[in-house]
């Protein structure tokens, strides 16, 4: 089936997220390396992105991780420094399957309050025809539920739906509902893959 609709992941496919890339440049890797090893930044995003409110579960990390603090506060303070660069290239792929016509949403595990800073950074990130985000959902990749949430909203048969995120567990979940998917490891890749759909030519998926 030729997909009715592209669904993207924003993390590591139209913007990077590195943090580590940021501590290291702000206070040395072997302290960027220490902070990332004591501390779970991980979990801390996790709870932003089921929910949380960003602001508050930044400062409550750094109360309880004291020697981290200052530089735990920067994912409040400094948001937009650590969630760049844009992948000019997906971005591109982006606007090229507008250009098209083809609808194009967002799914992506991503704070309700962080979420508008990125957007204001980076206007492409309003393209979106839908824009499903995790915090706003109460909702998070990979649980079966976002996907059906997705599915229910748009009112497309999953099988039309071709989503394309960097993290192996959510492309298998939404494989498992029947979705299309694409593991993306870079934009070449998805281009590639939107080529071989039918959606983009070789010289618009450039």
């Amino acid at each position: 089936m030729t997909p009715q609709a592209v669904i993207f992941d924003i993390g590591n496919v139209l913007i990077a997220w590195q943090p580590e890339r940021y501590f290291d440049r702000l206070c040395g890797p072997a302290r960027s390396a220490a902070m990332f090893c004591d501390v779970d930044v991980a979990a801390m995003m996790n709870r932003i992105d089921a929910g949380a409110d960003f602001a508050a579960e930044a400062a409550r990390m750094a109360v309880a991780q004291p020697q981290y603090a200052a530089e735990l506060l920067h994912f409040r303070d400094k948001w937009c420094d650590i969630a760049q660069p844009a992948i000019d290239h997906s971005v591109r792929l982006l606007l090229a399957l507008k250009t098209r016509g083809v609808p194009v949403f967002a799914l992506s595990n991503f704070g309700a309050q962080n979420f508008p800073l990125s957007v204001a950074q980076f206007p492409f990130l309003r393209q979106f025809d839908r824009a499903y985000i995790s915090g706003e959902m109460g909702l998070i990749k990979p649980d079966p539920a976002i996907y059906a949430a997705v599915e229910q909203d748009c009112g497309l048969p999953p099988g039309a739906l071709l989503f394309a995120d960097d993290r192996a567990e959510n492309i298998t979940a939404a494989a498992h509902r029947g979705w299309q998917v694409h593991h993306f490891t870079g934009a070449s890749g998805l281009a590639t893959r939107l080529i071989t759909a039918g959606l983009l030519t070789p010289d618009e998926a450039t």
